[in-house]
């Protein structure tokens, strides 16, 4: 038997790794700053350092949710009725276990011939020692999906007959190219809607279409090692964890306050509130999820004691957590920009109009409810809004140091995020004193990594699966196929518009950007598509796929958070989708209003 102790010390050690990692990622760039600007030199190595910790806080944040059990699925395993829930879970990980015992196979491969190679990152150090994380972290993802199996041995060990996939595969390469692909992606299918994480998903697909091919498995990882290409990447963690850092300090309450103070006296000013507070919070965690759970039960008092019935608030707070995605320092826009080579400032500057006309629109539907039930406001005291103007000026600063930075041109993207953690973490550590250094920090540290962790780990497989489309030449094919079919761009917009709507019920936002953006990018440039303009038409889209079942995460998390059925969310937020679709659809043949600004900026 495994000591007791092991596990607890196991969890510290993960911890502390993450917590140094991050850290690591945060105080390079802004070393990076410092002695570019004082000796006019940068660190030896600091871009490949960052980029590799990138890499590492992928696989170890993978690990991190699979401990917690917190790797992206879909939703529609819980509509598995509860008896049968525990073999749906037992089938979905066996299947996971086997996926990643075969991209775990495959990464060893990668790390001996980086081994052999003997290629040095900065100061001694070998690539391959790095490149290790990735079999360490699919060897904790894999045990660990075990034990998340069953609390019992005989479900565990069903889960672990995973093993013997890639075992049997591997050894039997006759087997390639003779009508196994097809009953494989089945079972995979099967496997997702059974709740088979995200990663595996799109991780099996690729394996299995490699090995069927006669292509070397360790295809996969090795596209996952791509993740320390990426110059622009690591800004996303960082980003995402000065968000985490305002979302644990008294942000939210102090952001509340100034909204109502501003506009609380308007008609549905209490509606206005929500939606720009569940905007600023959403366009720096990049997680509406993370906005619902953290607000939700904060702003759902508010919104009902200032008149507005219940299911138009639960349905407001759900369309909410997804409407300031297009706003800078958005996590989607950055990795849109970073997978489909757009320029990320032209698609935050793109996007400022049209998600400013989504907030409008749903905040105008707040107005019209407070106008048929009379309530929803508060008076207007300017010594009250000054007040809370001046307690909270250090957080509503906070976009303006991201815009200053990134579009004044005194830092790059990634020091710019870095400049944002320093800032969030003066604020709310030592001016506002809401969270310990000691205490606090490293927790939120360890949730930011763990989320980083669940879609990074998805682009890691995603690459892999490209590589092999592109190989493939799927996307020339597809390019060929709808020009057949398809003459008039309007119609290939409408048409655009029906498929990511199904995409976004289907996969959540990083999914999709991973796989999709590779097919529909050639299709916007043969139809005279400002890529600019179909970032913003594809983000928009997804929007609205936080609220589709059967993926809607946003129906899931309020279903939890707010304790009502998920579709009785839905049905509260059936409203507001018809709203924000009828504004999707003015943003794609109103190109002006993504490109305005866009053109003004370029001069």
């Amino acid at each position: 038997m495994t000591p007791r102790w092991v596990g607890p010390t196991l969890r510290r050690t993960e911890d502390s790794v993450s917590v140094a990692v991050l850290s690591a990622m945060a105080l390079l760039p802004l070393i990076e700053i410092v002695s570019r600007r004082t000796l006019n030199v940068g660190v030896p190595g600091s871009i490949l350092i960052v980029q590799h910790l990138t890499l590492c806080v992928a696989f170890l944040g993978a690990a991190l949710a699979a401990r917690s059990n917190q790797l992206l699925a879909l939703s529609t395993a819980t509509f598995v009725p509860p008896k049968y829930r525990g073999a749906a879970r037992a089938i979905a990980n066996g299947i996971g276990v086997g996926i990643t015992a075969w991209l775990l196979w495959a990464s060893v491969d990668l790390v001996q011939v980086e081994r052999e190679a003997g290629d040095i990152l900065v100061m001694g150090v070998p690539v391959w020692l790095v490149v290790s994380i990735i079999p360490l972290g699919l060897a904790a993802i894999a045990v660990r999906l075990i034990r998340h199996t069953s609390d019992r041995w005989p479900g565990r060990l069903i889960a672990s007959t995973g093993l013997l996939i890639p075992i049997v595969l591997e050894s039997s390469p006759g087997l390639q190219g003779e009508g196994l692909l097809l009953p494989a992606m089945i079972v995979i299918f099967i496997a997702t809607l059974l709740g088979l994480p995200l990663f595996a998903v799109i991780g099996g697909l690729a394996v299995v279409l490699f090995w069927n091919d006669g292509t070397p498995v360790a295809s996969v990882p090795v596209e996952g090692y791509r993740l320390t290409t990426f110059p622009v990447l690591p800004a996303v963690p960082l980003f995402t964890l000065s968000g985490y850092i305002l979302a644990a300090g008294g942000a939210s309450e102090r952001l509340v306050r100034v909204f109502t103070a501003l506009v609380g006296w308007m008609p549905g000013g209490t509606a206005i509130v929500t939606t720009l507070v569940f905007a600023f919070f959403t366009s720096f965690t990049g997680a509406s999820g993370v906005t619902i759970l953290a607000l939700g039960g904060l702003l759902l008092p508010v919104l009902i004691k200032s008149g507005y019935p219940k299911n138009f608030s639960i349905g407001l707070l759900t369309v909410s957590g997804s409407i300031g995605l297009l706003f800078p320092p958005s996590l989607p826009v950055i990795l849109y920009g970073v997978y489909s080579h757009t320029p990320i400032d032209k698609l935050f500057i793109g996007g400022l109009l049209p998600g400013l006309f989504l907030v409008l629109l749903v905040a105008a539907w707040g107005v019209r409810q407070d106008l048929l039930t009379g309530g929803g406001r508060t008076s207007f005291r300017p010594r009250e809004a000054a007040t809370a103007l001046w307690e909270s000026k250090w957080e509503l600063l906070l976009p303006a140091v991201v815009l200053v930075g990134i579009f004044g041109g005194f830092a790059t993207m990634v020091e710019a995020a870095s400049l944002t953690v320093l800032y969030a973490v003066i604020v709310e550590c030592f001016v506002y004193k809401d969270l310990s250094i000691r205490r606090d920090l490293p927790r939120v540290m360890v949730d930011c990594a763990t989320l980083i962790g669940g879609f990074l780990i998805i682009l890691g497989m995603a690459l892999g699966l490209t590589n092999y489309m592109v190989d493939a030449e799927v996307p020339t094919r597809l390019l060929a196929l709808v020009s057949a079919h398809i003459e008039s761009p309007l119609v290939f917009l409408l048409v655009l518009n029906l498929f990511l709507l199904v995409v976004g019920a289907l996969m959540d936002i990083y999914s999709a950007i991973f796989v999709v953006v590779p097919l529909i990018t050639p299709l916007g440039v043969a139809y005279g598509i400002d890529p600019v303009h179909l970032g913003i038409i594809f983000l928009a889209n997804l929007e609205l796929g936080y609220l589709m079942p059967p993926m809607g995460e946003n129906l899931f998390l309020s279903s939890y958070r707010f304790n009502q059925p998920v579709m009785r969310v839905f049905g509260f937020t059936l409203p507001f989708i018809v709203i924000v679709a009828l504004g999707v659809l003015l943003i794609t043949y109103l190109p002006a209003m993504t490109l305005g600004l866009v053109r003004l900026w370029g001069g």
